[in-house]
């Protein structure tokens, strides 16, 4: 028999994540680390809360995570969404679905925010030169 594996996609900014979700122990690797070690701590704080409220559905499954791009904060948001999407999609558990709604909906939306392009005669997006009258 084929092994199951759901492979999903979290997004934030420029950061993207791939997420395999398999049968296995209960291990976590973010970009093959496991997230246990994964730095700054509030970024791991973030990736763990998906898992935290699958509870007890992780002692069955072993998440492999991806991610390139953007900053660590992004690469937080994006593994974290990643990972939610999967764990429901592997599990099938729709009052799983319904507490990652409660918690938080970005677990289960990747953001469409992007940065804005720069325009002319500004630093910036929004920013313009100061304007003299005299």
């Amino acid at each position: 028999m084929a092994k199951k594996v759901i492979n999903t996609s979290g997004k934030r900014k420029t950061a993207v994540a791939r997420a395999a979700v398999q049968k296995g122990e209960g291990l976590v690797r973010i970009n093959k680390k496991p997230v246990e070690l994964y730095e700054p701590e509030i970024a791991r704080w973030k990736i763990l809360e998906p898992i935290k409220i699958a509870g007890s559905h992780m002692d069955k499954i072993n998440v492999d995570v991806k991610v390139n791009g953007g900053g660590y904060m992004s690469q937080a948001s994006a593994a974290r969404t990643a990972i939610a999407k999967g764990l429901l999609e592997f599990t099938g558990d729709p009052s799983l679905k319904l507490a990652y709604l409660d918690h938080d909906r970005s677990l289960l939306v990747s953001d469409s925010r992007r940065k804005e392009p720069k325009k002319p005669l500004g630093r910036g997006a929004r920013k313009k030169r100061q304007k003299s009258y005299r």
